[in-house]
């Protein structure tokens, strides 16, 4: 039997990856990117083939210093580059600021727990909710699109467990209307699959239609395992970072991303070849090494091995 070729691809069904790299992915560096390398690794990135990128967040610059050039990266990017990228807001300021430099994509975020919420935003989970409304209408007036995001769906570093209960009022809340998808966010990377796809499913099923997202962290090494569940469960995008980069600041416990490319190695999607995956894999371990960042994805590393008969191994 031949081993050539991408034989699992599509066996996962339609979720698509959403690449997280310079956002969540940065969060936590020493040392920052310029704004022209932040451009040219979107761009190397929708060449290759990844379907979503979230290029970048409007927090703080005094806060999260990672971020502090990100609408400069907005802005150099085309309407159609735009089209395909996300970027973090956490007030409807940030959607007209960002609308205003050009993009159309927004993952406004809360977080389940009050406590991370004023850690991470400075407010309550209701003066989230309470804004949220008027970040709609900034997005709609540019034919923009915004994601509901809920950090901490399962677990808080201050709080400890979140029950399903509270992430489906969260997802259930009339102030939520007009919101495209729900991404439900295991911020410290301490669930397991079962939890995984038990909330999934229920804000699938119980909450008004939108397109589930679901973002992991690796902490406890379930990374990957806990992103199957999620699409299993009905998840359609799911997000990762270049060698499993990253981590919130502003969440004791929370380490790096799932790896992006364990999460395409593993679902093998349509686009995904050998010989693109090998350059994911370079343009990882360059970037990771500029960062000087450990790299933790088990596949690149499994990429480097020696068994050369094996396609997915990168030779260069």
């Amino acid at each position: 039997m031949s081993l050539t070729g991408n034989p699992l691809a599509g066996t996962l069904g339609q979720a698509v990856l959403r690449d997280v790299t310079l956002r969540d992915g940065l969060q936590l560096t020493g040392k920052l990117l310029t704004a022209d390398h932040k451009i040219e690794t979107v761009r190397e990135l929708l060449r290759l083939g990844v379907p979503a990128i979230e290029l970048g967040s409007m927090a703080r610059a005094d806060l999260v210093p990672t971020m502090a050039n990100t609408l400069e990266v907005v802005q150099a990017l085309t309407p159609e580059e735009l089209e395909k990228c996300w970027i973090w807001v956490a007030t409807p300021g940030h959607v007209a600021k960002a609308s205003a430099a050009g993009a159309r994509n927004f993952q406004y975020c809360l977080s389940a727990s009050d406590s991370h919420n004023q850690a991470n935003i400075g407010r309550t989970t209701d003066q989230s909710l309470a804004a949220l409304p008027e970040a709609v209408e900034y997005a709609r007036a540019v034919n923009g699109q915004i994601q509901l995001c809920i950090a901490t769906s399962f677990t808080c570093p201050f709080e400890g467990y979140i029950s399903e209960e509270r992430i489906l009022s969260i997802a259930n809340d009339p102030r939520a209307e007009g919101t495209a998808d729900i991404v439900i966010c295991d911020t410290l990377g301490q669930a397991v699959p079962a939890q995984v796809a038990s909330l999934v499913a229920r804000v699938r099923d119980e909450s008004p239609a939108r397109r589930i997202v679901y973002h992991g962290h690796d902490t406890w090494g379930l990374g990957v395992a806990n992103t199957l569940a999620a699409i299993q469960a009905g998840a359609a995008m799911v997000d990762g970072a270049l060698g499993g980069l990253g981590g919130c600041p502003f969440a004791p416990g929370a380490s790096g991303n799932t790896s992006s490319e364990d999460i395409l190695f593993a679902t093998r999607p349509d686009w995904l070849t050998p010989v693109v995956f090998g350059e994911l894999v370079v343009l990882s371990e360059k970037l990771l090494a500029e960062l000087d960042e450990p790299n933790r994805s088990k596949s690149a590393q499994g990429a480097r091995s020696k068994a050369e008969v094996f396609d997915w191994v990168v030779r260069s």
